[in-house]
């Protein structure tokens, strides 16, 4: 279980990440972003350990379980690494729409509180578990 502001932050952190990309095409920046993805998939975001670390100052009213946003971290690493294959090819536009996709599923995620990672992933849920019981 994970406290729903860090995640808040960690997005609000790759919202500003993905746009400094998107303004200057830095690959080296994307690269930085998926490793922070990577980190993510495993409860370790780095934006999210610093705003647990430096700024929580008080306890969530409620707790969310922790699958889902580190499903939503793998989308963002496939998006993030895509973009990086993009830019490293010659291909900037593959880069610029890769990266603008994972900036917009973010922007969603900071501004409000809409994770599109986190409903695939329910979404994946319930179709495996219909199947399963059917």
């Amino acid at each position: 279980m994970i406290d729903p502001r860090g995640l808040r932050f960690a997005a609000w952190a790759t919202t500003l990440v993905l746009a400094v990309v998107l303004l200057t095409s830095s690959t080296w920046l994307l690269a930085a972003q998926a490793v922070v993805f990577a980190l993510g998939t495993r409860g370790a975001n780095p934006y999210a350990l610093f705003w647990r670390r430096f700024l929580k100052r008080t306890q969530p009213a409620e707790l969310e379980d922790a699958r889902p946003p580190r499903f939503a971290q793998l989308v963002g690493l496939v998006f993030a690494v895509v973009g990086v294959l993009g830019f490293a090819a010659g291909a900037p536009l593959v880069g610029l729409l890769a990266t603008a996709g994972a900036l917009a599923a973010a922007f969603l995620n900071a501004a409000f509180g809409i994770c599109l990672g986190c409903e695939l992933y329910l979404i994946i849920r319930r179709t495996t578990t219909k199947g399963v019981s059917a």
